[in-house]
């Protein structure tokens, strides 16, 4: 097995002062690590993967010295733009090298999400003719790094494929809780928001423990399964909500968002204000923290949504921490009907149940239970 801290050691070594890019739960050790142990601006956790591209690039640009850019594969197509159009050899010509989770590795079981991704990745990075190592826990990272090195000395990027259980295990150091910290958890809070919802509602959860959870609150409730479950495609949550909400304009929308997912499209909030989609309610399930893939910090505890949300055209933003501000806040925006969208956040602690499923419908029955619920299938 690869030891994590000696990895980032020999990275170290080798003239890297610029860790970025977005946590993945294949690489949780990885990101762990540098969150406990690289200071501030040489670790950055960047909105989305292009960005961390850019950030890259922009510190070799003042350097000379490559980053190091990490991210799950699924991230890959957030790197497509700014690997070929700016990093790219033919362009620029930026090394950096690429720490990439191999999730849904063929020969390997995963969610259906990241099968089609996993037996494509080798292949993406192909086509964008970028050289990749395969690494697993026998790997001689010495040498891989030593053949990574050789290919970003000729100016371009280099990547590594990180095959899940190749890398020791480091935890993230817990992040100390201020006096006056949430003391609502996500599943409690949907939880309740469901008992406050419409029948005809129609509900989209973004990615990760958000989506499961509210699977389980529905068969535990004996209701039926009509949530869309946006169980891939980070951050394009809201977007999605948005497309259901102005098709059908006389059906409530509610978009149940986290954090770090809003954070990683954040354009999408514009477009949703200017729209102005008087039947979607955005929930912003804050909790500041990527706790789907190992809680690593998110900047949204000094992001100030309110002022967000009115500049980017919603006619309101409400904040709430406890179940009793829930009910406040929602008999109030039901009583009133607003003119646009409503972004309601709800401050949260982190964690989840130990023992929290998965959905046990695939995602082409979620889709069909959706659309027969909208009136597109007869059922």
């Amino acid at each position: 097995m690869i030891d994590t801290p000696a990895l980032i050691h020999e990275l170290q070594q080798r003239g890297v002062a610029l860790f970025t890019g977005v946590p993945d739960s294949l690489l949780q050790s990885f990101s762990a690590c540098l969150q406990n142990e690289i200071t501030l601006h040489q670790h950055i956790i960047a909105a989305n993967e292009g960005n961390a591209v850019a950030l890259a690039m922009g510190h070799y640009l003042a350097t000379g010295r490559p980053a190091v850019v990490y991210m799950q594969n699924a991230g890959l197509g957030n790197t497509v733009n700014p690997l070929t159009s700016l990093a790219d050899p033919e362009v620029y010509g930026v090394p950096m090298l690429l720490v990439i989770g191999w999730r849904g590795a063929p020969g390997t079981k995963d969610e259906p999400q990241h099968v089609k991704q996993g037996r494509i990745t080798c292949g993406q990075l192909e086509l964008l003719e970028i050289p990749h190592w395969v690494m697993d826990e026998k790997t001689d990272i010495h040498a891989v790094l030593d053949a990574a090195w050789q290919v970003m000395h000729s100016g371009r990027p280099a990547a590594l494929v990180v095959r899940a259980g190749s890398l020791s295990e480091v935890k993230l150091n817990p992040t100390p809780q201020s006096a006056d910290a949430p003391g609502l958890r996500r599943e409690e809070a949907i939880d309740h928001l469901l008992n406050l919802l419409d029948e005809q509602d129609c509900v989209v959860a973004t990615t990760g423990k958000t989506g499961r959870e509210l699977f389980e609150l529905r068969e535990r409730r004996g209701e039926a399964q009509h949530d869309f479950l946006t169980v891939g495609g980070m951050g394009h949550t809201a977007s999605l909500a948005l497309g259901i909400a102005l098709a059908q304009p006389r059906r409530r929308v509610v978009c149940l968002d986290g954090d770090g997912s809003l954070l990683m499209h954040l354009g999408a909030m514009p477009i949703i204000g200017d729209l102005k989609p008087s039947n979607l309610l955005h929930v912003l399930l804050n909790n500041r923290a990527h706790e789907s893939v190992g809680g690593q910090p998110t900047v949204a505890g000094s992001v100030d949504f309110a002022a967000l949300a009115v500049a980017c055209g919603y006619v309101g933003h409400f904040a709430v921490r406890t179940l009793a501000d829930i009910d406040q806040v929602l008999a109030h925006l039901l009583a009133t009907l607003p003119s646009g969208p409503v972004l309601l956040e709800i401050h949260l602690t982190q964690g989840s149940r130990p023992n929290l499923g998965r959905p046990t419908r695939t995602p082409q029955e979620n889709k069909e239970a959706v659309m027969t619920h909208l009136g597109v299938y007869s059922g």
